[in-house]
């Protein structure tokens, strides 16, 4: 748990050197969102290794992604559809579809987590996210462990509510949205 917490320490420290850094590259729109998934994506990292440089690794991935967000606008522009005769076999497989639904979900749990109010959320996030027990939550957040319990509980269910409603609006878009690619190629045979 204290490597997570340094890694989030590290994060806030350095937010503003990311967020000048990350600006040189992209336009201003996209600064804090490509500051938000340097943290998302050291996190993560961090979960599944120790990264002894921390400030190191998040200006690395935050040039990484800022880049890699140069280069997909670049390629939005400057590609058509018309003029390619099939699209690229990346594009068809499902570890591509796997990972964008994950990307998906995970979104959409930090959506459904903003929609708590403060206290809820941050005893919330401390359990879920930091792994944080009731009783360091409390002392922590100075509450007693009844209302931490009560404030979990109540996260947990307006998340899961908030997921599930918002996960089948997402579905039926999805649904709908591969019901009209799965045309294109006939559309584009008959032309």
């Amino acid at each position: 748990m204290t490597t997570k917490v340094n890694m989030t320490s590290t994060f806030v420290d350095i937010t503003k050197q990311l967020k000048r850094f990350v600006s040189r590259i992209v336009q201003p729109d996209d600064v804090d969102d490509i500051v938000q998934e340097t943290f998302i994506k050291s996190y993560e990292a961090d979960l599944k290794q120790d990264i002894q440089f921390r400030r190191s690794y998040m200006l690395k991935t935050a040039k990484h992604l800022a880049l890699n967000h140069i280069a997909k606008w670049d390629n939005k522009f400057s590609d058509s559809l018309e003029h390619d005769a099939e699209l690229p076999p990346l594009l068809k497989s499902s570890q591509l579809e796997d990972e964008y639904t994950s990307k998906e979900r995970f979104l959409l749990f930090c959506r459904a987590t903003d929609q708590l109010n403060s206290s809820i959320r941050k005893c919330f996030i401390f359990k879920k996210v930091y792994g944080m027990s009731q009783k360091e939550i409390a002392q922590h957040m100075q509450l007693c462990e009844s209302t931490v319990e009560k404030h979990i509980a109540k996260g947990l269910l307006q998340t899961m509510l908030y997921m599930k409603e918002h996960e089948q609006t997402y579905n039926q878009s999805v649904a709908s949205n591969s019901a009209r690619n799965s045309a294109l190629p006939i559309e584009r045979v008959a032309k």
